[in-house]
């Protein structure tokens, strides 16, 4: 069997901690695995080093900053090599370049390209252990290029793909997905089994596990992803393909977003084009809009409300005022003290009722939905920011998915 195992920086963030995760790869290699292995910076070593830039330059050079926070998963890296070598396994640290991860040379968001992976496998078969600095690669001109927080799930499934694993174990500080924040809901219930389709809606509404890209990248290949803990030897949750899953109840997981903030531009003329004046321009200062809604009025006007990250919320209030006057709309109000809660699951498909459900719960905690989105799996309500924990409890429960009931 082929693995590809991924350290996250908790599980590598101390010299105590990397002998606990050297035990883990020995295993894997005892046990007759061929075994690669991906680790991010030390927990807290990537601000550390950007607060270091920081200091020196308000605005530091992409290129240069990318080539000093690359530095962190290289400690890591030959750390975890050192220790490994010491237990009597043969292995040897990589850098993304001498990994062959090709990426574009967009600095601090570059893409994988390809992966030339031929040395690596000769390395593999050979009985070693390569152990990849994840979160980088190098471009076409030979720069250090870092693929964005949480890059090293996605070096690491990338990578899986490359070698062709069995699967992709992500290590980290929590034993698996669960079916809400447990930090809300203490009777939050391990899921064991997860769709691809499933982990990605609930990573996008909130549920920061595991990165959206790694899970597309994943989905888009077949790649199994066993999200696991670092800290106890204890099964986690398979993120795998749909048709290899159990029929499922409707709803397998309640997720939430703090991190919200609503725009509506009131008093639009109503002619064709007016959705690409307005998000035309939050588009070139690359803010993502989310939930969208749009009333069209008898007197010849519209309203258009949606959502953007609570970060971008100035930003996108002094791009629409300008929208504003030069559509001569009424006028642009804006609030950051709104959330997002979602119900998931790919039962929706086969179960009627789940939406009437949703909002007779919510109605009857008075909770005031202020905006609605579905997808084919998912239902998404924009309320206040204050009502997210009795929302996300209610729901919880309404659809029966404590502990025991999926048991």
């Amino acid at each position: 069997m082929r693995v590809v195992q991924k350290f996250g920086g908790t599980s590598v963030g101390s010299l105590d901690r990397i002998r606990a995760t050297a035990s883990l790869v020995e295993r894997s290699v005892r046990e007759g695995h061929e075994t690669a292995v991906v680790v991010s910076a030390m927990s807290g070593e990537t601000n550390r080093l950007i607060g270091m830039a920081r200091e020196l330059s308000d605005d530091p050079p992409a290129r240069e900053l990318d080539a000093l926070v690359a530095t962190g998963e290289q400690v890591s890296a030959a750390l975890l090599a050192i220790e490994l070598n010491r237990r009597g396994i043969r292995a040897c640290s990589w850098t993304g370049a001498q990994a062959g991860f090709l990426t574009d040379s967009r600095h601090s968001r570059a893409r994988i390209q390809r992966i030339d992976s031929k040395r690596l496998l000769a390395r593999l078969k050979a009985g070693e252990v390569p152990v990849l600095t994840g979160f980088q690669g190098v471009d076409e001109a030979g720069n250090i290029t870092t693929l964005g927080r949480g890059g090293s799930d996605t070096s690491a499934v990338a990578l899986a793909v490359a070698l062709q694993a069995d699967v992709c174990d992500i290590y980290t500080d929590v034993d698996g997905i669960y079916t809400t924040d447990p930090r809300i809901v203490p009777e939050a219930r391990k899921i064991e089994r997860i769709s691809y389709e499933e982990m990605l809606e609930l990573a996008s509404q909130g549920a920061k596990v595991l990165q959206n890209r790694s899970v597309e990248l994943a989905m888009r290949h077949g790649m199994p992803i066993h999200l696991r803990s670092s800290f106890e030897d204890v099964p986690g949750t398979l993120v795998t393909s749909e048709d290899e899953t159990m029929e499922r109840a409707s709803i397998t997981g309640v997720a939430y977003n703090r991190d919200e903030a609503k725009i509506t531009i009131r008093g639009i003329p109503d002619h064709p084009g007016i959705a690409s004046e307005v998000f035309g321009p939050i588009a070139d200062a690359d803010i993502n809009v989310d939930v969208i809604v749009q009333n069209v009025s008898e007197e010849g006007t519209t309203d258009i409300t949606f959502t953007v990250p609570r970060g971008d919320f100035g930003a996108s209030m002094r791009i629409l005022e300008g929208v504003c006057r030069k559509m001569k709309a009424r006028d642009v109000k804006g609030d950051d003290t709104v959330a997002k809660v979602s119900i998931i699951g790919v039962g929706m498909r086969s179960h009627s009722g789940v939406a009437r459900k949703m909002f007779a719960t919510l109605a009857a905690e008075g909770i005031n939905i202020q905006m609605i989105t579905t997808s084919e799996i998912k239902i998404t309500v924009v309320v206040g920011e204050n009502e997210v924990d009795r929302a996300v409890r209610a729901l919880h429960a309404a659809f029966g998915l404590e502990k025991g009931a999926g048991e």
